[in-house]
């Protein structure tokens, strides 16, 4: 898997994934132009999407609607390091589920890969090399 960001001016980037772009911004208070979402908010839109398709795979799996499953992720921020924790994820699903199949979609969402990258965090590397100039 590979993403790439390019900054485009005061607070935004350019996120390209695949044939994909999205531009990743800050609000207007803090020196943006709001034009796209925070990197924080794009981690819960991560999580919250990778929830939702687990969800929704469950729901199709036992021929369950699953059109308009609505999937909500919170967190808090903390400091000393600046992080976010205390996720909470809030799964509405377009039909009533009986409690073993409510047990199911919570099993299902334990498959998803951001939550699993989150309980088990990974080694992170940094490389700083100079921008290559094409002549």
């Amino acid at each position: 898997m590979e993403v790439t960001v390019e900054h485009l001016g005061a607070v935004q980037f350019e996120i390209k994934a695949r044939q994909h772009t999205i531009v990743c911004d800050q609000p207007l208070d803090n020196g943006g132009h709001d034009e796209g979402m925070t990197p924080p908010e794009l981690l819960l839109a991560s999580l919250a999407s990778c929830a939702g398709f687990y969800a929704a795979q469950y729901l199709r799996k036992f021929k369950l609607a699953t059109e308009g499953t609505r999937v909500r992720v919170t967190a808090e921020k903390a400091k000393d390091p600046a992080r976010l924790e205390n996720f909470r994820i809030a799964i509405e699903t377009p039909v009533e589920l009986s409690d073993q199949h409510r047990d199911g979609v919570e099993k299902a969402v334990h498959h998803c890969l951001i939550h699993n990258t989150l309980l088990h965090p990974p080694k992170v590397f940094i490389d700083i090399r100079q921008l290559a100039i094409a002549k």
